[in-house]
Parts: C-alpha cells; sequence; structure tokens
C-alpha cells in the first residue's frame, strides 16, 4: 500500500518535484502517493484526519503538528538547508541605526503574518532584545500568500523593496535571501546592511500522523538519505527542493518558533481559527 505524502503546492514546481519524487522511490521499491494541498492548514488537517501519512511541512506547520497531537506525533528526514538557519535584521546604510534599540518607535517591514522566518521569530527577537511587539515599533506586514507561511520569497521581497524605499526603517530576511538579493542586486549592498540576526533555527520537516507505519516511515526516510547530489537525475530534484543531502530529522531547532507562538498569546491557534 503505498505512502500518502502530503506538499504544499507554494510554486508550480511543487507538482514536478513530487512526479520526480514518486519516481525515484518507485525504482528503490518505494510505493509512494503525493498528495497536493493548497494551504498548511488544509495539509496538517489532512494528516490529523489520516488522510495523509507523512506530511512535507513549514516549521510552522510542524509546530501546528506537535500541538494538535500532543507528542505522539512522528517526523522524518529534513534537507541539510534546513538545520541551522537564521534571519538577518537589515536597515539602510544612511539611517544612523546601528543597533536593535535604535528601532524602537521605528517602522518595521515584515513578510506575511504566518512567516515564521519574517515575522514570527523576528518578532520574538525584537522581544528577546527589551522592544515589545504591540508597544515599542510599528509592525508593517506584506501579507502575500499567507497560508503558505512564508514558503516563498513574497512578503519578505516586498518589505525589503519597502526599505530600499524608504518606506520602512528595517526589514527582517531570511540569511540566505538576504545575502542572494545583495549578490544579483536586488537589494544594493551599497543601500542596505545587516546589523543583527537571530540564533539559530530550524525550518522544514517530515511530519507525520502517530499510527503511520514504522517500517514505511523508515524506508521512504531511508530512501531520501541515499538520493545522490552526483547522480545528475537526483540533482535535479535536489536542486529544484533546495538540498545538497537529506539529513535526520529532529526537534530542538523548532525552539523559537514555539516561544514565538506563546509571546503572541497562542498565535498560530488564533491563525488556523480564522482560516476555518
Amino acid at each position: 500500500m503505498a505512502l500518502k505524502v502530503g506538499a504544499v503546492v507554494y510554486a508550480p514546481k511543487v507538482t514536478v518535484i513530487w512526479d520526480m519524487i514518486k519516481e525515484y522511490m518507485a525504482e528503490r521499491g518505494v510505493e509512494i502517493e503525493p498528495v497536493m494541498y493548497a494551504d498548511y492548514k488544509l495539509q496538517v488537517d489532512g494528516l490529523v484526519a489520516k488522510d495523509i501519512d507523512v506530511a512535507w511541512n513549514s516549521p510552522l506547520a510542524h509546530l501546528d503538528v506537535m500541538q494538535r497531537f500532543g507528542g505522539s506525533e512522528k517526523f522524518g528526514a529534513m534537507r541539510d538547508w534546513d538545520q541551522g538557519v537564521c534571519t538577518f535584521l537589515a536597515v539602510r546604510n544612511d539611517s544612523g541605526i546601528e543597533t536593535v534599540e535604535g528601532l524602537r518607535g521605528k517602522r518595521i517591514g515584515f513578510g506575511a503574518t504566518d512567516s515564521p522566518q519574517a515575522r514570527l521569530i523576528p518578532i520574538y527577537y525584537l522581544h528577546t532584545q527589551g522592544l515589545e511587539y504591540g508597544k515599542d515599533y510599528e509592525e508593517v506586514t506584506f501579507e502575500v500568500g499567507v497560508g503558505l507561511h512564508g514558503d516563498h520569497v513574497g512578503g519578505e521581497l516586498d518589505s525589503m523593496k519597502a526599505l530600499l524605499a524608504g518606506d520602512v526603517d528595517a526589514t527582517f530576511a531570511l540569511r540566505d535571501n538576504f545575502e542572494a538579493w545583495t549578490k544579483d542586486g536586488t537589494a544594493d549592498a551599497n543601500v542596505v546592511k545587516k546589523i543583527a540576526e537571530t540564533p539559530l533555527y530550524d525550518h522544514c520537516i517530515f511530519s507525520a500522523h502517530d499510527t503511520v507505519d514504522d517500517a514505511e516511515l523508515a524506508a521512504f526516510n531511508e530512501a531520501l538519505y541515499a538520493m545522490d547530489y552526483n547522480d545528475p537525475t537526483q540533482k535535479e530534484i535536489m536542486d529544484l527542493e533546495g538540498l545538497k543531502e537529506w539529513v535526520p530529522g529532529r526537534l530542538e531547532g523548532f525552539e523559537q518558533l514555539t516561544r514565538a507562538d506563546e509571546y503572541l498569546g497562542g498565535f498560530l491557534k488564533k491563525f488556523n481559527a480564522g482560516r476555518g
């Protein structure tokens, strides 16, 4: 019986990637049935209902799984890229702002409401640095792809563009995005600079429901671990998915997001309730 694996279609390439992964798995004797979802709440709903066995989840979606299963959930692989990421805090070079404290009373740009890397973790980071949400700065969100948990560059990029235009005083950007944008000229390195960064955290992970067959989940994970970046066909899959190696998942990297959810008064439950 095929292992049903959920994925959110945050971009057209997702269906292509999963067709390729399905074929790769079949060649290794692992039968999967990819199931596509429009957003992460629907995907987690599907996992809870056991319409799917495994979900390729954003960090916020995995937090949702942990909350809804109460610790009985299982988890699988991550990309090498997903471990030890961080978010940069950027300002304009001509702003005169050199520290987080310098943002008190200022307008700070964020990605979409539900973006872990471009809003939730940054809000918690500001809290740890003495700036309280709803009090010490003005929040400006860029609501692109709400429901996709920031699994895109939309709102994050729009916030960076607002900084470049002088419409906000600071913005947050995933480290890899900031470095790519300053390298390719999307964000002129002569105009913007990093003044701080969050502690390291983890990103996407495969979540599984509590009664998934352990042997089937292990076979799925082992097939992922066996994917070889030196094989041209497998390299194409890995490049599309943004990794060079699949690695065993871990949970300690979700601590900041968990604290952010708590700091914002149970953000996730309220957010999901608003989406029906």
